[in-house]
C-alpha cells in the first residue's frame, strides 16, 4: 500500500490516509457509510481487499532509487 494511493475494500475504493508496514488507515465519510456495506462493519467482519499496484511499485521503485517515501 501507498500513501495516498488507494485500497479497495468490498469493492468501495477508498483513499488510503496513511501506511506503515503492514497496517494502514483510512477515513470513512457518513455517505460512504450510508451508501455501502461499510455502515453494518463490526470489528472482526472479514472483508476483501484489492490494493492500487501502480502506486505501490511506483513508491517501492522511488525508494530504492533513494527518493525518500513511504513504501511498504
Amino acid at each position: 500500500m501507498a500513501e495516498k494511493g488507494s485500497l479497495a475494500v468490498d469493492g468501495v475504493s477508498l483513499t488510503v490516509a496513511a501506511a506503515d508496514g503492514t497496517a494502514c488507515e483510512i477515513a470513512l465519510i457518513p455517505h460512504t457509510l450510508r451508501a455501502t456495506v461499510a455502515g453494518a462493519y463490526a470489528p472482526g467482519t472479514r472483508v476483501n481487499l484489492e490494493v492500487d499496484l501502480v502506486a505501490r511499485y511506483l513508491a517501492r521503485l522511488l525508494e530504492d532509487a533513494g527518493v525518500p517515501g513511504r513504501a511498504r
